[in-house]
């Protein structure tokens, strides 16, 4: 999940970088194609925030043994 939010990033930046050099300008196109960007960096934020609060999750998660003496 996580590869493919990064590969769409790519690509949207890509697009936007061939939208500059065919135009030569900033154009609405590429306003739009940054507000991609950054609502797929915010889904790559909040994926991120998912995985680590499961890896502590299953960390915290280990039984408790206590040794009486």
């Amino acid at each position: 999940m996580i590869q493919e939010l990064y590969k769409q990033k790519q690509s949207l930046e890509l697009k936007w970088q061939q939208e500059h050099i065919d135009n030569g300008k900033y154009t609405l196109n590429m306003t739009l194609i940054d507000h991609t960007i950054k609502k797929v960096i915010t889904d790559i934020k909040l994926e991120e925030a998912r995985i680590a609060n499961l890896e502590n999750k299953v960390e915290n998660s280990a039984p408790q043994v206590s040794v009486a003496t």
